[in-house]
């Protein structure tokens, strides 16, 4: 009984607005930060668009990005575990996209 009550307090509930639900699509990420925290901006870049928006942007604590980190790390791991390998295309050199990037349509 007593385990039941400790596992129920530490239990949070997360609630999921409807106009959250179906999320932002973002291609690109920056990532700045201060001494305090860390910025990550999310950016949806178009075809032969020069400007490209912030569709979201986090800020948070130098402790949760690392455990942010972690976490992903995590959870890329697993997904290749089941999926195979995620290849970056372009050598990997994780440099930006150029900005007049054109990608491949297939169907």
């Amino acid at each position: 009984m007593a385990e039941e009550k400790k596992s129920k307090k530490n239990q949070i509930n997360i609630e999921l607005p409807e106009d959250m639900a179906d999320g932002v699509y973002a291609n690109l990420a920056i990532i700045s930060h201060s001494h305090s925290e860390f910025v990550l901006d999310f950016i949806r870049m178009l075809p032969n668009v020069p400007k490209a928006k912030v569709k979201s942007r986090v800020i948070v604590t130098p402790e949760h990005a690392k455990r942010f980190l972690n976490a992903l790390s995590d959870n890329i791991k697993k997904f290749e575990n089941q999926h195979g390998p995620i290849e970056i295309k372009g050598g990997g050199s994780g440099q930006f996209p150029p900005m007049n990037f054109t990608p491949t349509a297939q169907a």
